[in-house]
């Protein structure tokens, strides 16, 4: 296995990383990523480890042989370690990887005033990790994008200190953050954030409703998936008739266009469906989303915002239709789910309808463009209500819903 050659494969999809080193761990290889930092404050990224996952090694995996995929990662924080003559020491890389012992995170001298220690609370109530003030709010910390919505109302309630993704992708550990906060303040309090009141600001888009486009989908799609695909559908009659979040595991592109052609007229012309504009906004399927009743995002952009959108269609009493893996299985293997959907269903105290799709990942592999006419099922479960659970709770819910229906009643191949 050429190590080297699979180093420089996946560099080329990407100019977010400063240094690689790829190493062969548990007889696959494994990338051990130093990410070019300066460029992702260019760009104003904020979701490191996505946009290395998906945007390097996934793609390098897609066109890469069994043997020779990425089955695993680790990001450092700090430059990999080298040897005496420069070179990348592998085999301290290794030595790391195989350690059963996690290092302590030695303690640091830390801001003593009212504005750290408010701040360092309020961060221990978002990760289980120790917080010290070199911590990186995303790959030490573990904050994904829902925490820094949270984190930025946090420090505008609490300080009066107003932060977008432009400021916060240059404020990814906690001594920038608070030296910022330090800089900018106009007041030291603690206000905790509550969903309800985030999820009820007024905005100014519009829902777009486009009914008649919507039913023309169903008709053409749903014989000809029914043919091609020999599309089975189970468990219709767990479809609720009142709003409700409809949470889908996530194998194909064909996947969104499937649950389209199934959900009977009357859900569909009241269900919006979220999708990332990298992908629904691009020329060729721009035309579709703009008429599908489409809830387009970008999630480094806004986040605020965007959750703000991502909600209105549940404000106005529809359902709404998310992925809540948040990108397309590359193995068949379940993702783990993303927690946004389960906060949405205890918010607005509806429930969520766990679909899978089984069939899709065969039919449409990711890379390739046009379908194979391989069979697809896809099984609407029993709905899950919000009831006392926490969102964790909820999210774990549905996914082990899911794969239980995965593994108890696979699709024949």
């Amino acid at each position: 296995m050429d190590l080297e050659k699979i180093k420089n494969r996946v560099l080329s999809f990407t100019r977010y990383i400063k240094d690689i080193a790829i190493v062969e761990y548990n007889h696959y290889p494994f990338a051990v990523v130093y990410p070019d930092f300066e460029a992702l404050r260019e760009a104003k990224i904020i979701n490191i480890e996505e946009e290395i996952k998906w945007y390097a090694i996934e793609l390098y995996n897609m066109e890469a042989k069994e043997q020779e995929k990425v089955k695993g990662y680790k990001i450092f924080t700090a430059p990999l370690p080298r040897g005496a003559a420069g070179e990348v020491d592998l085999a301290a890389i290794k030595e790391l990887l195989n350690s059963k012992n996690v290092p302590e995170i030695s303690d640091e001298d830390e801001p003593n005033d009212e504005i750290y220690t408010t701040l360092k609370s309020y961060i221990s109530t978002i990760t289980k990790s120790k917080i010290v003030p070199s911590s990186h709010l995303e790959l030490d910390l573990g904050l994904d994008s829902l925490n820094y919505v949270e984190l930025f109302v946090f420090v505008e309630l609490s300080f009066g200190v107003k932060i977008d993704e432009a400021v916060f992708s240059r404020l990814m550990n906690v001594k920038s953050l608070y030296e910022y906060i330090l800089k900018n303040r106009v007041q030291v309090d603690s206000i905790m954030p509550n969903w309800e009141e985030i999820l009820e600001e007024k905005i100014d888009e519009k829902l777009v409703y486009s009914p008649i486009i919507m039913s023309i989908y169903k008709t053409v799609l749903y014989p000809l998936f029914r043919l091609y695909f020999r599309l089975e559908v189970v468990g219709e009659q767990n479809i609720p008739s009142y709003p409700c979040i409809i949470a889908p595991s996530h194998q194909s592109m064909l996947d969104g266009f499937l649950i389209e052609s199934i959900l009977p007229y009357k859900v569909l012309k009241k269900s919006f469906f979220l999708a990332y504009k990298q992908v629904f906004g691009t020329t060729l399927l721009e035309p579709i989303s703009k008429h599908g009743q489409t809830i387009l995002i970008d999630a480094n952009v806004d986040l605020k915002h965007t959750m703000q959108y991502c909600a209105l269609p549940l404000r106005e009493g529809n359902n709404l239709v998310l992925f809540p893996e948040g990108a397309r299985t590359r193995d068949r293997k379940l993702l783990e789910f993303r927690p946004f959907f389960a906060m949405l269903s205890k918010t607005f105290n509806i429930p969520i309808l766990p679909v899978v799709i089984d069939g899709s990942y065969e039919a449409l592999v990711s890379g390739k463009i046009f379908p194979k006419p391989k069979k697809i099922r896809v099984t609407f479960l029993k709905p899950i209500f919000p009831n006392d659970f926490e969102s964790s709770e909820l999210a774990k819910m549905t996914r082990d819903a899911i794969e239980s229906e995965l593994n108890r009643n696979p699709i024949s191949l």
